[in-house]
C-alpha cells in the first residue's frame, strides 16, 4: 500500500507554488553555466527595457517550470526574466555539498556576474524567498528590488511543530505528485530523488534566523507577500513589513512605505500560483513603481 503524507508535510517539505498542471518554458531559453562545481541551469526571457532583469528562485524540490510556470509568461511580457534551477533541482544536478541558503545564494549571484548582471530585482517563493534574503543581507548592492512569497527569516515563523513533523517525509510519500514526476522528467540523475528529499529534510533544520536589525538594515525595497492559509504565519510577515519600514499611517507619514505587505484572501502556501490573478498585479505593481 501507498504511504501518504498529511497535508501538512506535503506542504512544508515541497515548497513551492502550485498543485496544478505546469506551463511548459519557452523553447530555446535554457543554459548551463559552470559555477562553484555546478552546472547550472538557467532561463532567459522577454527583453529589457532599461531596467534591471528580474530574478526567479524556485521553491525546495521545485523547478522553473512547478514554482513559476503560470507566472513566467506575464512577467516576462515587460522585462527581462532569469530564471535559475539551484542545486539538486530541476535540470541542475547534486554535487557533493550540503544544501544551505548561503551557498545558493553564493551561487546566483556568481552567475549573474557571470551573465554581466551587476543588479537585478529579485523574486523568491519559499526555499527561493530564503536564497533571495539572503543575497539582500549579504549582497545589498546586487539587489534593486525585492519580492520575498511564503518565506520566514527566522524559525518563529513556522507552525508548532513543523521541524518534527518534516523528519517524517520519505521519498515515497511522493508518489503521483507534480514535484516527483517533474523531477523525473528533467533532472539528469533521476535516481537522485532520495537524496534530494534528504538535503531538504537537512536544510530545514538549518533554517536561517537573521536578527531584526539584518532585516531592518536591508538596503532594497521589499514586497512581502504571504496566503491568509499560508505556511509562515501573517503576524511573521507583518513583523517582517515592519522591520522594512512598513505599518505605519501612509496619510501621516507622506504616503505608502518603500516596501509593501500582500495578503493574498484563500491562498494557502502550495497553492499560492493559484491566485496568479492576486500575486501578479502585486508583483508587477511593486517593480514598475519608480
Amino acid at each position: 500500500m501507498k504511504k501518504s503524507i498529511p497535508a501538512m508535510l506535503l506542504t512544508a517539505v515541497a515548497l513551492v507554488l502550485t498543485v496544478g498542471k505546469p506551463a511548459a518554458s519557452a523553447t530555446g531559453a535554457g543554459h548551463y553555466a559552470n559555477v562553484n562545481g555546478l552546472r547550472m541551469y538557467y532561463e532567459i526571457h522577454g527583453r529589457s527595457h532599461g531596467e534591471p532583469p528580474l530574478v526567479l528562485l524556485h521553491g525546495g524540490m521545485s523547478s522553473i517550470r512547478v514554482s513559476f510556470g503560470r507566472l513566467l509568461p506575464a512577467l516576462a511580457k515587460n522585462r527581462q526574466v532569469i530564471a535559475i534551477e539551484q542545486q539538486a533541482h530541476g535540470h541542475t544536478a547534486d554535487i557533493d555539498r550540503p544544501l544551505r541558503f548561503e551557498y545558493m545564494a553564493d551561487d546566483t549571484v556568481q552567475l549573474l556576474r557571470l551573465l554581466g548582471v551587476r543588479q537585478a530585482d529579485f523574486f523568491g517563493y519559499s526555499m527561493g524567498g530564503g536564497i533571495a534574503l539572503n543575497v539582500a543581507v549579504r549582497y545589498p548592492a546586487q539587489v534593486r528590488k525585492l519580492v520575498i512569497a511564503s518565506t520566514v527569516f527566522d524559525a518563529s515563523g513556522l507552525p508548532p511543530g513543523y521541524l518534527d513533523q518534516i523528519e517524517q517525509v520519505r521519498p515515497e510519500n511522493f508518489q503521483d505528485t507534480v514535484w516527483l514526476k517533474d523531477y523525473l522528467k528533467v533532472a539528469p540523475r533521476p535516481q537522485d530523488f532520495p537524496t534530494l528529499v534528504e538535503k531538504i529534510k537537512d536544510i530545514n533544520r538549518h533554517t536561517p534566523g537573521y536578527p531584526p536589525s539584518a532585516i531592518r538594515g536591508m538596503r532594497a525595497p521589499t514586497l512581502i507577500a504571504i496566503g491568509d492559509t499560508d505556511l509562515p504565519s501573517i503576524e511573521h510577515a507583518a513583523e517582517m513589513f515592519r522591520l522594512r519600514g512598513g505599518g505605519l499611517p501612509g496619510d501621516e507619514a507622506g504616503g505608502p512605505a518603500a516596501s509593501e505587505l500582500a495578503v493574498l484572501p484563500g491562498t494557502t502556501h502550495v497553492g499560492m500560483e493559484n491566485n496568479a490573478e492576486l500575486l501578479l498585479p502585486a508583483v508587477s505593481s511593486f517593480l514598475d513603481r519608480p
